[in-house]
C-alpha cells in the first residue's frame, strides 16, 4: 500500500510537499553526485556557520551570537548566503576539482521562487574557461531532464548588453540614470526610482529583472554572458576589456537557475571590491560583516584558474516536475519549519 501525505487545514504540523517530490529529490541529489563520480570532482563540506560572509549589498544575511568566541571577536556568526569563500580556501590549497551539495540562507528572501533556507550546489572546475563550464552545466542539467516529462530546445547564449538592449531597447555603456528612470514609466514600473535612486547597478538589476528576465529560456537553457563590471561579484574582468566581468547567469523559463564567473584571483582587487560593497552597505544603513581576510590571505597564497558556479536545486526541482511555487518542493518551507 503506498502512502500519501495528507495536507489539509488541519494538517501543519506534516510535510508541506507530495511524498513524489520527496522521492524526486533524493533521485535528483543521487544523480548530480554520480555525474561529478564520473568527472572525478571532489565532494566536499565547509561549515554553514562563520565570522564571514558575503559583502554584496543586495545580499541580506542571518546573524546569531556565539557565547565560546574568542576574546578577539564579538561573538557574531554568520549563516552563509553560499558556500563560496570557504570552498576557495580549498582550491588554494590545492584541493583541485571540487563541488558541494548544502543549505545557504538570505533573509528577507520569501516568495514563489524563494526560500530563507535553500539548497545550493556549488562547484569549481580548476583549469576551465567559461565556455567549458557552460557545457559541463548543460551536460549536467539537460541529464536531469532526460529523465522528466519535460522536454527542452537547444540552448541558446546571448550577451547580456544584446539581451538587456532587446528587451529595453537601452545601450548599457551608454544608459543614465534619465534613461532608465524613463524605461521605468514606459512599462509603468511603479517605485522604482525609490528602489533604485542613482545607483546604475541597482537599476541595471531591477530593469533585467522585470523586464528582461521573463523572456529568457523558453522551454530551453539560455545563458547570459558577460556581465557589466558594476556586477562583477567575484568574477575577473575580461581580457582585454575594462568594464566585461567574466561571467554569467543560466535560465529556464524566466527563472535564473545560476549564477557562474571565471574567478577571480587577485587578492588585491577582490579586497577592494569588498571594501566597495562595504561602504555600500554602509552608506544604505544595511548590516556590515567582517571583511573575510582569510579568504583574501588565501588569494595571496595563490587561487589556480578556474571557473565555478552555483545552482539553485529547489528551483531546478520545481522545473524537473512541474511545479510553480518552491513550498511545493521543500518538506517543510519557513511556515512548517
Amino acid at each position: 500500500m503506498s502512502l500519501v501525505l495528507k495536507n489539509d487545514a488541519d494538517d501543519n504540523w506534516g510535510p508541506g510537499c507530495k511524498l513524489g517530490i520527496l522521492r524526486k529529490r533524493a533521485w535528483m541529489l543521487s544523480s548530480i553526485r554520480h555525474f561529478f563520480v564520473v568527472r572525478n570532482v571532489l565532494e566536499v563540506e565547509t561549515p554553514i556557520l562563520g565570522q564571514t560572509t558575503g559583502t554584496e549589498p543586495q545580499l541580506n544575511f542571518f546573524s546569531t551570537k556565539y557565547a565560546g568566541s574568542p576574546d578577539t571577536s564579538d561573538g557574531t556568526f554568520f549563516f552563509q548566503t553560499s558556500p563560496e569563500f570557504a570552498m576557495k580556501r580549498l582550491l588554494a590549497r590545492g584541493i583541485g576539482s571540487i563541488y558541494q551539495i548544502c543549505k545557504a540562507f538570505r533573509n528577507h528572501e520569501c516568495g514563489r521562487l524563494h526560500n530563507p533556507e535553500f539548497t545550493i550546489l556549488e562547484w569549481y572546475r580548476v583549469g576551465f574557461d567559461l565556455n567549458q563550464l557552460m557545457k559541463e552545466i548543460e551536460e549536467l542539467i539537460l541529464g536531469l531532464f532526460a529523465h522528466s516529462q519535460v522536454t527542452l530546445s537547444a540552448s541558446e547564449h546571448i550577451s547580456y548588453f544584446e539581451a538587456f538592449s532587446k528587451y529595453t531597447e537601452l545601450d548599457v555603456p551608454s544608459a543614465s540614470v534619465s534613461d532608465f528612470i524613463q524605461v521605468a514609466k514606459i512599462h509603468s514600473l511603479d517605485g522604482a526610482v525609490d528602489l533604485c535612486r542613482d545607483e546604475v547597478s541597482d537599476w541595471l538589476d531591477f530593469l533585467f529583472s522585470q523586464l528582461v528576465q521573463p523572456h529568457l529560456g523558453k522551454d530551453r537553457l539560455t545563458f547570459i554572458f558577460d556581465y557589466p563590471m558594476c556586477h562583477a561579484s567575484l568574477a575577473r574582468l575580461k581580457p582585454g576589456e575594462t568594464d566585461i566581468a567574466e561571467r554569467f547567469e543560466v535560465f529556464i523559463n524566466g527563472i535564473e537557475l545560476g549564477n557562474g564567473y571565471c574567478e577571480l584571483t587577485d587578492a588585491i582587487e577582490q579586497e577592494q571590491r569588498f571594501r566597495h560593497d562595504l561602504h555600500q552597505r554602509r552608506k544604505r544603513n544595511l548590516p556590515t560583516p567582517t571583511l573575510d581576510k582569510r579568504l583574501i590571505k588565501s588569494l595571496e597564497h595563490g587561487l589556480p584558474e578556474c571557473s565555478g558556479v552555483a545552482i539553485g536545486l529547489d528551483r531546478l526541482l520545481m522545473l524537473l516536475t512541474g511545479t510553480k511555487h518552491i513550498d511545493e518542493v521543500l518538506a517543510f518551507d519557513i511556515n512548517r519549519a
